[in-house]
């Protein structure tokens, strides 16, 4: 009996050709280079992470008692959860002045605007026009700065409380909040205020320093050289994503 063999010799040029095959490594999947997927992939995560604590706040919220009072009349106790216009209405340099939501609305625009300016930014760069790309760069470090100090006065004004304050069952006039006592309502609304508008405000923080990084490469001519700014799309999509986490934490904590 005789054998046939069925080997065949694969030239040392066939092994030398580039893959090409879909999921052969040899190509972009979906026409995105590495460095975007990776920061879909992050940028997926994260929203997983924010998704967790805005759904632990909502049913935190939903086992406390709901204030069933008129705003007129709606005082501050840690019987139910507080009104938040009746929280968050003070305003930098109006003492006194009582303007619902007026100071928060003012932080949620400058992040829109921020978000138009990076646009305009990535815009630039696909012309790689350098000098626009510097100039939208530098107003949307200035905006998410902006929104830095006005979350810290907003978290200063939080903290220090109201002149009134919230008279406590021993007698006492509590003012402010603070991870152990709270004059606006429970203890774990201050907790969950500062847990998840401190994690948003750092990665704001984080991305003011991607953006100063993208301003001082641009200014230098890093990305010139390469060809490309495929980096400040890629801070762009994180910078978008955070404003969008905004919008779900302004719901969640000064809406609902």
């Amino acid at each position: 009996m005789s054998t046939i063999s069925t080997t065949q010799t694969i030239p040392d040029t066939a092994l030398d050709k580039p893959r090409t095959g879909t999921w052969d490594g040899g190509n972009e999947p979906f026409k995105a280079s590495y460095g975007k997927l990776m920061m879909w992939f992050f940028l997926l995560s994260d929203a997983f992470t924010f998704a967790a604590f805005l759904t632990t706040y909502g049913l935190i919220r939903h086992r406390h008692d709901a204030y069933t009072g008129t705003p007129e009349a709606f005082q501050f106790s840690t019987s139910y959860w507080p009104i938040p216009e009746k929280v968050f209405d003070a305003f930098p340099g109006l003492h006194g002045v009582h303007l619902p939501l007026g100071f928060v609305a003012l932080m949620t625009m400058i992040l829109i605007f921020s978000s138009v300016t990076m646009v305009l930014a990535v815009e630039a760069g696909h012309r790689m026009d350098k000098k626009d790309v510097q100039k939208w760069l530098l107003w949307t470090i200035l905006f998410g700065t902006t929104f830095l100090g006005c979350q810290a006065w907003e978290w200063t004004h939080f903290i220090t409380g109201t002149d009134e304050g919230t008279l406590m069952n021993d007698g006492t006039v509590f003012r402010g909040a603070n991870l152990a006592m709270n004059q606006y309502g429970p203890v774990l609304f201050a907790d969950l205020f500062f847990f998840i508008t401190g994690f948003h405000g750092t990665h704001v923080f984080s991305g003011v320093c991607l953006l100063v990084y993208a301003f001082i490469a641009t200014t230098n001519g890093t990305f010139e050289k390469r060809g490309h700014y495929e980096m400040v799309e890629k801070i762009g999509l994180y910078w978008h994503f955070v404003d969008l986490v905004w919008v779900f934490v302004f719901t969640f904590f000064y809406l609902v």
